[in-house]
């Protein structure tokens, strides 16, 4: 339970979203599925509202930058699951989808060790670009001398 009495909908190492944060959407999916498509809504449209959520400000700034254009900027998280013919199959896929999406932000990203080609592989990058300039230096008009 929330401290507001709520219901936890999904949680994971360190992270719980609130039941209140999140909305789902039932709407008309696109696609195959002949007359049963214009008649029953069974796409799941879930919006996850990150701004009001209580995690961690490194795990929202990550989530948000993994979301890319599926953040509005009110801070509102937009998933959209369509691939299943059942709303229950949707609903359970958006959800798993978002467990997915905040689970892989809890761990921070390694930093990058730069590191320096070996003289080995700067040498056998060089002959490879004389071998190829020679290739090519061949393939010109022949002079009839």
């Amino acid at each position: 339970m929330t401290a507001d009495g709520g219901p936890f909908l999904l949680h994971g190492t360190g992270w719980r979203i609130p039941e209140r944060l999140v909305e789902l959407r039932f709407i008309r999916s696109g696609g195959p599925g002949g007359q049963n498509v214009n008649k029953v809504s069974t796409a799941v449209e879930l919006r996850f509202d990150l701004a009001a959520s209580a995690l961690h400000a490194n795990h929202k700034a990550r989530l948000s930058q993994k979301a890319g254009d599926r953040m509005t900027q009110e801070g509102i998280l937009i998933l959209r699951a369509e691939r299943f013919r059942t709303q229950d199959m949707n609903r359970t896929d958006a959800l798993k989808r978002l467990a997915e999406l905040v689970e892989s932000t809890v761990l921070a990203p390694r930093d990058r060790i730069a590191t320096k080609p070996t003289r080995a592989s700067k040498e056998r990058r060089l002959a490879a670009k004389t071998g190829r300039s020679q290739i090519k230096a061949g393939r010109g008009r022949v002079n009839p001398d």
